[in-house]
């Protein structure tokens, strides 16, 4: 019998009734794996190749021949809109089923939230911070939903491995289950896992159950890139020009490559349903403001909008309905927002403004093109800045744009996605679930709340002591109080923390400020804007007319004209070694690649001609000047790092140009292959990590760090994201 045959009949009309041809290959083994075996289940495949309807027709095949007595399947995203969209598909498919399906987030009916804890059945979708209100907060409902679940669906993977709401998530399915006496069988889906066996136990974790993960044929795929750049000149001797008697002429307009980038962008999204990608909310909405004034001169329809997450949901929601409008040639400016699998309908390009983060990044705006039997089109634009100076041997090179070649190279022809590795020292989340099982439970003794939480999957690398001194510390600071029974209660402080509306999450968001047009929300800043000043957001210019720094509320208007805004962002990128070795081997490589521009062709050559001639793609140390020298290991961000804090600590004085930067600046008074002899002495001594020089205030980022002992919040940065054994390894 095939998969088709043993789906039931509500799934059948649906697949005659959309006219399918046939099910895809990721279909077909999804539902043999679901039928016939207990496993979990990891999907990984391409964007648009079918993983939801994969995932969803045989669990719902089961629910419906099987029903369950309580909440059958759980569907778990990270964003409410990514649920508000599959929530409109599954109620066409669910429509002659019996099946319910519900929505759980702060937005959702708070009545069918009601109705579904008193009727507990079918299908809920629900976010991780809403799921940890549940088992923190209502632990009775939690038992009565759940005590039959069967299946948990969990979308975006790759997004919960790198993000700490993954570790929440995990850590809140597993207290579910004890609650419950019930371990579901989970279903991962994603378009961008590099390593599936770290997908795999990522998955698993907390469960005792395997992982399938079935690997389909989807054949070879055919894509259209293109890469142009433009060129802001500084020095008037950069730019030649001919007059029209073909006298030479010299033409000093500073911006004029932002000016010809704007009117490229123009011509090629007019009458294109486009996605614009850039790296910043900011660069977004001058740019989208730019092509809407090109559009007014030409008197062009006005198709901009812009889709980040400080325009409102409101906003952002009526332009993913334009977008799926087939006749509506939207062209809308975004971030990573759009790069999640929201339907959008079908694209006839993307844009990418710069260069992409990563490999994965790259792949989940390609994936955003090429729906419904098209083509991807994935289109590249760079701006640079030329000056001139010659005491600066490396600064010609234009590191984005070679990162940019290396990563097409990667994921088109070597299929190469970045591993998420795990994190097994979250200490700021080893705070959170301590309170929130306080929370939950009430009083604990010492040894209770520790078997409780260090036997949750993602702590068991955290040591007994660890443990000891962070509870230790909690009390110290009244985050936890201890009983005249020796037990633990949530302290004085503590109950300041899991009273806030913010408890439930454990991302960093960051103060805003609401921008109104009247009683019409616009977006958020984070910047009080005086009454008078212009700014951007949402694609528009507004002028604050009045403040309410206590409410905190601007109220704008909207004015004509061109205007910037800024966000503040603490950047966060992470190269991974095997793409900073591809930049190196573009840099050594013959290859003029076919989606090059003939301008793009010619700067390549010219990028590879300065990098063979300084020396960095052979040596470890080129001189750059004086005492100044460059360290070009070719390694990944984390096990540079490691290289710069390991050279400080033999008093070699250095520093990361910028962050992404693939070299490490030296000062050092004696030759280069002195230097080079230090940095092998110390790639062969025995370092220990907790020796290194680091900054007092070292941390990995994260939201509660500041109620965790600085020695447990330095212990993992060094654990977490150094990697000695890595940048020994690479290097040689």
């Amino acid at each position: 019998m095939d998969a088709f045959d043993r789906y039931a009949p509500f799934i059948q009309d649906f697949i005659y009734l959309n006219k399918w041809d046939e099910l895809r290959g990721i279909q077909v083994a999804a539902a043999e794996a679901i039928f016939d075996t207990d496993d979990n289940l990891l999907l990984s495949s391409g964007t648009a190749s079918g993983k939801t309807e994969a995932a969803f027709l045989p669990v719902l095949t089961e629910l419906y021949n099987k029903p369950s007595r309580t909440v059958g399947v759980l569907y778990i995203s990270p964003l409410k809109a990514l649920i508000n969209d599959q929530f409109k598909r599954l109620e066409q498919l669910l429509i002659d089923s019996h099946i319910p399906v519900t929505r759980w987030h702060g937005d959702a009916s708070l009545t069918k939230k009601q109705e579904l804890i008193k009727n507990p059945q079918g299908l809920l979708q629900i976010t991780p911070e809403s799921l940890e209100s549940l088992v923190s907060g209502k632990r009775g409902a939690c038992i009565a939903m759940f005590s039959d679940l069967r299946f948990i669906i969990i979308d975006e993977v790759h997004y919960f491995m790198r993000d700490a709401r993954g570790l929440q998530l995990l850590c809140v399915l597993e207290r579910m289950q004890r609650l419950t006496n019930v371990i579901p069988r989970r279903i991962g889906l994603s378009a961008t896992l590099g390593d599936l066996s770290l997908a795999q136990t990522w998955l698993n974790t907390g469960t005792t159950r395997q992982c399938a993960t079935p690997i389909t044929d989807e054949g070879k795929k055919r894509l259209r890139l293109h890469i142009e750049r433009f060129v802001n000149y500084s020095d008037k001797r950069d730019l030649e020009d001919f007059d029209g008697s073909g006298n030479k002429i010299y033409v000093t307009n500073g911006d004029m490559g932002d000016r010809e980038h704007f009117e490229y962008l123009f011509k090629m999204t007019l009458d294109k349903k486009t996605i614009i990608f850039t790296n910043s909310r900011e660069e977004t909405e001058f740019i989208l403001a730019n092509l809407r004034e090109i559009a007014l001169k030409n008197k062009a329809p006005d198709v901009y909008r812009v889709h980040h997450g400080n325009v409102s949901a409101l906003l952002r929601e009526t332009t993913e309905d334009e977008m799926k409008n087939e006749d509506e040639k939207i062209v809308t400016g975004a971030t990573v927002t759009l790069e999640l699998g929201i339907d959008i309908g079908s694209l006839d390009q993307a844009v990418q403004v710069g260069a992409p983060m990563n490999v994965a990044s790259f792949a989940q705006r390609l994936g955003r093109c090429g729906r419904r039997g098209q083509i991807p089109q994935l289109l590249f634009t760079f701006v640079e800045s030329i000056k001139i100076d010659s005491s600066d041997i490396l600064g010609p090179i234009n590191w984005e744009f070679i990162r940019t070649i290396a990563i097409i190279e990667l994921y088109t022809r070597e299929h190469w996605i970045e591993p998420i590795y795990p994190r097994h020292h979250a200490y700021n989340l080893l705070y959170h679930q301590t309170l929130s099982h306080l929370k939950s439970s009430g009083e604990l003794s010492p040894a209770a709340l520790a078997q409780a939480i260090l036997s949750l999957g993602c702590f068991q690398k955290i040591p007994q002591d660890d443990y000891k001194e962070l509870l230790s510390h909690l009390i110290e600071t009244e985050q936890l109080e201890r009983t005249e029974r020796g037990g633990l209660i949530i302290g004085r402080e503590g109950e300041k923390s899991v009273n806030s509306h913010k408890f439930l999450t454990v991302f960093i968001a960051p103060e805003y400020l609401l921008v109104k047009d009247e009683n019409r929300t616009i977006g958020t800043v984070d910047k009080v804007y005086p009454v008078g000043i212009r700014f951007a957001l949402a694609g528009m210019t507004w002028e604050t007319v009045d403040v309410n720094v206590k409410s905190k509320v601007l109220f704008v208007k909207r004015v004509p004209g061109i205007s910037v805004v800024d966000w503040d962002v603490d950047g966060v990128v992470d190269i991974h070694t095997v793409l900073s070795q591809k930049v190196r081997s573009v840099l050594e490589s013959e290859d003029m690649y076919p989606y090059l521009s003939e301008r793009c062709q010619h700067r390549l050559t010219e990028i590879r001609y300065i990098a063979r001639n300084s020396g960095i793609l052979t040596n470890l140390v080129t001189p750059l000047s004086g005492i100044k020298f460059a360290i070009f290991p070719w390694v990944g961000t984390r096990q540079i790092f490691t290289l710069h804090y390991a050279l400080l600590h033999r008093k070699v004085k250095n520093k990361l140009p910028w962050i992404s930067c693939p070299y490490l600046e030296v000062q050092f008074d004696g030759d280069a292959q002195e230097l080079e002899d230090i940095i092998h002495e110390t790639l062969q001594s025995d370092l220990n990590m907790y020796d290194l020089p680091l900054p007092d205030k070292v941390q990995v980022q994260g939201k509660y760090n500041e109620f965790i002992p600085p020695h447990l919040l330095r212990k993992q940065f060094i654990e977490d994201y150094l990697d000695w054994h890595g940048l020994v390894n690479d290097i040689r």
